[in-house]
């Protein structure tokens, strides 16, 4: 014990505000409401529709014309995330979930939200999904990906350049691409606790290796 003690004294001297910090993040793991940032993540419905399967799949990729979705809001640490921080999750209101479904457009999609990350936020079920929606309200999407008919052909750097322009305040920075082999599947937008853009931490900053991407058309025209 002794040797131990003298181990964290030892560590906290030398490393000093690092030793500090990462001690403080463990303390906080998985603790609901502790947490830095949220990432907003809006997923491209046609990329999603063209390997999805499952209810999930049933439900978004209809007749119904989805272009960005709302994959999540997802509370973030400055290194790491939370995730599952109620287990058993509180159980979600029904008619709640039906209400978010022109966001997030599969009731399956919503349960795993919250189970995996609502219950990170700190907030009620209804206090989450508010915020859900005042994140989303908060990003405008750039013209040319409201409803595009033929296949886009795009470069990171040309979405996040869209994504830029469309939001004044929101930096390159603040912004992460997704793709799964060829196809964009998500941008991910960096927002403060009060939903303020950010820049995002330099795990977060970049997901996608390719720079020529594919944007499947909009489905169900």
């Amino acid at each position: 014990m002794i040797r131990i003690v003298r181990t964290i004294v030892f560590a906290s001297i030398v490393l000093g505000p690092i030793f500090v910090l990462a001690t403080a993040q463990v303390r906080r793991q998985n603790e609901p409401g502790k947490f830095d940032y949220y990432i907003l993540s809006l997923s491209w419905s046609p990329s999603f529709c063209e390997t999805a399967r499952g209810s999930t799949r049933q439900q978004q990729c209809g007749k119904r014309p989805y272009s960005f979705v709302v994959h999540g809001l997802w509370p973030q640490y400055d290194k790491g995330f939370p995730e599952f921080c109620q287990v058993p999750a509180p159980r979600l209101d029904h008619n709640m979930v039906s209400s978010m479904l022109d966001l997030m457009p599969a009731r399956a999609l919503i349960f795993h939200e919250w189970n995996s990350h609502g219950t990170c936020s700190g907030l009620s079920a209804r206090e989450y999904f508010n915020t859900v929606r005042e994140a989303r309200a908060a990003v405008k999407i750039p013209p040319e990906y409201l409803n595009p008919v033929i296949p886009l052909n795009v470069s990171v750097s040309e979405v996040i350049d869209a994504f830029a322009k469309a939001n004044e305040g929101l930096t390159r920075s603040a912004i992460s691409i997704d793709c799964n082999r060829a196809r964009l599947r998500e941008v991910r937008i960096c927002l403060s606790r009060e939903l303020h853009f950010r820049d995002c931490s330099e795990s977060n900053r970049r997901s996608c290796r390719s720079e020529k991407l594919i944007m499947p058309p909009v489905r169900g025209q």
